[in-house]
């Protein structure tokens, strides 16, 4: 379960990154960190 939710916020994480495209606030961009850093984590520790 772990794992699903950590694949789960990856995507989130690489989808809002895609946004970045567009001009970007320095909040969205920080939120856009942790959803990438936490979903990693999560996937990645067994």
């Amino acid at each position: 379960m772990r794992r699903l939710c950590g694949l789960i916020l990856f995507c989130i994480g690489v989808g809002m990154a895609v946004k970045v495209l567009i001009p970007t606030t320095l909040a969205l961009l920080i939120f856009i960190i942790g959803l990438l850093v936490v979903g990693y984590n999560l996937f990645c520790r067994c």
